[in-house]
This record gives C-alpha cells, structure tokens and sequence, in this order.
C-alpha cells in the first residue's frame, strides 16, 4: 500500500511538471510541498527545469531535456534550507522519525591476527670451538624435546687438550701449579665446558650436548657428520608454554587500543574454543602494505593446542568512552563531498542540516558537528524530501562550502565502518 501511495504521489509531482505554462507548474508544486501558490506580485528571479535545477533561464518556456520551466521566487523571509510537506502527504509517504541520543557506542573490534613463537623462550645452541658433529639425536626440525635430552655428540681436539691440561696440573701443588689451574678452568669455560663436561668428556675430545629447556627445535642448521666452526648456530629450540598473537589493527582502530586491553581470541582450528589474554604491547611499525599496526599478545598455552602459523580472530574490548551525539545509519544521506540529514521541525517543516560523522557501530553513527542532541531526524522518506529540497533550492546553502561543518584539525579516531 505504501508503496503505491508513493508511486502515485511522484506520479502526480511530476505529471505536474509537464501541465503547460507557469502558472499549473506552480500550482502542482505547491500541492506537494503543502505551501500555497505565490501571489502574482511575487518576484521571479529566474526559470529551471526540476530535472537540472542547476541550468537557470531568464523566461519561461521548455527545457533542453522538453520539461515545462517552473519559476523560481524571491525569498520571502522563509529559511532557504527548510521546506514544508502537509501532514497528508507526511503520512502517504511513510516518513518516521528518531530523537538524536547522545549514548557510549561500543568499542570492541574483530581483528585477524597469527599465532608466533614466543621469542622470549627461544634459546640457540651453538658450537663454542671449530668441531665435527659425529652424531645428532634430533634429524629434522619440529622435534620435541625434554630438559637435557641429547641433542647432539661433538669431536673436538680443542676440548681434549684444554681437559688434558687441566687434569695434569690436579696433581702439582706448587704456588705456579695453582694459578696455572685457573687459568686452565677459565680456558674450559671459554671453549664452552662446564666442570661436569671436563669430567665426562671422551676420548679426542667428544662431547655430548644436551637440551637446555623443554620445547621445540625450531631451525636444525647442520647435519651429521658437518664441520662447524666456533660460534657457529646448530639448532634452537623454543618453548610453547607461551605463545605470540600478532593482530593487524587498522590505524582508526589503533588510537583506541593501549597495553593491557583486555582480548578474547578464536582459532579456527579450535572451534567453540576461547582464549583470553590482554595486549601487551604496540608494535611501533607500520606495515606498508595493509596500513595497519601490529599488536603483540601473550596467550598461556599449557596443553600446546595453539601452534605457531595458525590463522586467529581478536576481538578487542577497550574502555568505553564518553557519551556522544548518535542518529541511526538509514538517517544519513551521502552525497559524494558532505554527508546530511533530514531534520524534522514544528507545524511539517523538515530542514536540511550537513554534518560530520564520526565512528559507526550497533547500528549508530557518531555525529561530531551538525546536531547536538534531541532533534528529530527523519529516518524513512527521507530521500523524498531531500529531492524536494533539492528542486525548491534548499540544498543551495549546503553547496557553500562556508556552510559545512568546519573539518576536524586532526583526522578523528573511528572504528571500521565510518561513514564518509
């Protein structure tokens, strides 16, 4: 029914439109705006065609697109941006309305994210002298590994001459014998031997090699038989007690977020699983590519279900912050430069007002200049009137740029889905 009430009310505008001379146009105009025709002393200050408003002539007659010319009339006191609609055609039209709120939108976010080792545990296992590996415990990387599981035998000449040294002079006990003893327990130390090394050491030097925490071996850097030299990296091992989560923010999301935010995570390869954790700090890089910031998350992971590569979801919960002035979505009207709204007045005057938007969420928009609160904003039917406007000259005062809301002298801080 609605729906044909509107067909047939747009259908009679326009008819109107096509009547011949100025004076029917007129007449049909002010039917559907509910105003009364101008007296005939009325000024014209020029003719226009409703479908090019902007094209002006001195006289009337047709268009270039063949529409019948209306005139146009000198102000005659009213607000050029408001226009008036009788309650009959309010109703035919199915205009609502919405008070302007000023409420705490929410703040939580969802944002992708990957889970990464946590680089704190990870420890990098290297050779203190030039060796020979003779045997590795631990072929391929992602081994698991225990506390002091062998990880690797080392043949090194080094280390048999530097014991040698040291068990010969156990037995001297002269003044020099006895500073010659720690300089050789030092030279242990430096090639990497602990006393408990010195004691079990094999002969030519071979030595085992043992995991100094329980985790992962990560990156295997050698194989068995190679020859290393001194310092260089044969595994690391990293622990998964703990776990990295690196979020992507947005930069209108990253403003909103600081260490200690509380998250909630999902994995996709843990369905119906939540892990809680909070941030723990803001990556101070931005990636070029996506613009966005990286959050570092600490996540607990005792039973090692999460695994470093999974692909995660984090929703974020900063703190709430101040009430603010809000109108539903549907009520924005978004013309390319300027976004506007239909506000509703006394006695079927509907005024148009541009605004600046601000972050959107629930179904709300955040208005940062235009309203302050409790207007009436239209929400439904509001691009009718807004095309009446638009033909009567209402709009022309939103054309002036001195007439906007003045920007913002910092780009404000919004949340995905911010309105033009």
């Amino acid at each position: 029914m609605l729906a044909g009430l509107l067909v047939t009310a747009m259908a009679a505008y326009w008819a109107g439109r096509h009547v011949e001379g100025s004076t029917a146009s007129s007449d049909v105009h002010a039917a559907m705006t509910g105003t009364a025709a101008p007296a005939a002393s009325a000024k014209v200050l020029y003719w226009y065609d409703p479908m090019t408003p902007e094209q002006h002539s001195a006289k009337p007659g047709l268009s270039s697109m063949g529409m019948q010319m209306v005139p146009k009339y000198a102000d005659t006191g009213a607000d050029a941006s408001t226009i008036h609609i009788d309650a009959a055609t309010v109703q035919n039209l199915g205009v609502r309305t919405a008070t302007v709120e000023r409420r705490v939108l929410p703040a939580t976010v969802e944002v992708p994210a990957t889970i990464s080792w946590d680089l704190r545990q990870a420890i990098v296992v290297s050779a203190r002298v030039d060796a020979v590996i003779s045997k590795l415990y631990a072929r391929a990387p992602y081994t698991n590994v225990a506390e002091g599981a062998p990880l690797a035998d080392l043949l090194a000449p080094q280390w048999s001459s530097a014991v040698a040294e040291t068990q010969a002079l156990q037995h001297v006990q002269s003044a020099e014998a006895k500073a010659l003893r720690g300089a050789a327990q030092q030279r242990l130390q430096v090639l990497g031997l602990s006393p408990a090394d010195g004691r079990s050491i094999g002969s030519g030097g071979q030595l085992t090699l043992h995991a100094p925490q329980a985790g992962v071996i990560s990156t295997l850097d050698v194989r068995e038989g190679q020859r290393v030299n001194a310092g260089q990296t044969l595994m690391t091992i990293n622990g998964l007690s703990t776990v990295w989560v690196e979020a992507a923010l947005p930069q209108v999301v990253a403003g909103t977020v600081q260490a200690n935010t509380p998250v909630t995570v999902r994995v996709d390869a843990l369905p119906g699983q939540r892990f809680h954790g909070h941030v723990e700090t803001l990556l101070p890089d931005i990636d070029m590519a996506t613009r966005t910031q990286r959050a570092r998350i600490v996540l607990a992971n005792p039973e090692g279900r999460l695994s470093p590569g999974m692909f995660a979801t984090v929703q974020l919960d900063p703190a709430p912050g101040a009430a603010v002035p809000v109108v539903p979505d549907e009520a924005l009207i978004a013309a390319g430069d300027h976004t506007r709204l239909i506000v509703a007045e006394d006695a079927g005057r509907f005024r148009v007002v541009a605004v600046r938007t601000g972050r959107a969420a629930s179904g709300y928009t955040e208005i940062l200049d235009g309203v302050g609160g409790g207007e009436k904003v239209v929400v439904s039917g509001q691009f009718l009137i807004d095309s009446e406007a638009s033909l009567s000259g209402a709009l022309d005062r939103l054309n002036d740029p001195a007439a906007r809301p003045a920007p913002a002298t910092s780009a404000p801080m919004t949340m995905p889905g911010e309105r033009p």
